[in-house]
């Protein structure tokens, strides 16, 4: 197992610290909780900056890095939700839109497609990071920013949809 993938690992296991640090009676709960968020999100661009550097893209890394990526935003939503910062509504569209990507990602992989990521994708995942940190700070602020992050995630959705359709037509006339 190469640095990228333990990185990776390393992801997963920072979830249940995550949730741990949120829930807690701390008067610090949400900036540690969003301290963990934030090393989450370091390891994940230092991964793939080690990845790409030194050409040690794995398989296990390309699926397993986005997995760890989807499973923390839905984490922090589902955590948002039950604090009741977030509604409902904004988790419910966000676990239909990650496992929808999940299932057509399993699906492409079967089929050796990539769909690689969009700007829309990066962009609302920069919002959704700066969100986090504005939750610490200004409840208020961190929720305006959130929206703007989901309107961008199903923006990047849609894009992605697209982008989909288009090479499963392309294979299938194959």
């Amino acid at each position: 197992m190469n640095i990228p993938n333990l990185l990776t690992l390393f992801r997963f296991f920072l979830i249940p610290c995550f949730i741990f640090a949120f829930f807690s009676r701390s008067n610090d709960s949400l900036i540690n909780s969003a301290i963990i968020f934030f090393i989450a999100g370091f390891t994940d661009i230092l991964d793939g900056y080690i990845a790409r550097k030194f050409n040690e893209i794995t398989k296990y890394g390309t699926v397993m890095d986005p997995l760890a990526d989807k499973l923390m935003l839905l984490t922090v939503l589902c955590c948002l939700t039950i604090k009741g910062y977030i509604p409902l509504l904004i988790l419910l569209i966000m676990l239909a839109k990650e496992f929808s990507m999940i299932i057509i990602g399993v699906f492409l992989y079967g089929k050796n497609i990539i769909i690689p990521a969009n700007i829309w994708g990066k962009l609302s995942t920069l919002i959704f990071y700066v969100a986090i940190l504005f939750f610490t700070f200004s409840k208020f602020l961190g929720t305006y920013l959130l929206y703007i992050a989901i309107l961008g995630a199903v923006v990047a959705y849609i894009n992605y949809f697209l982008i989909f359709l288009s090479k499963y037509r392309q294979n299938a006339t194959k």
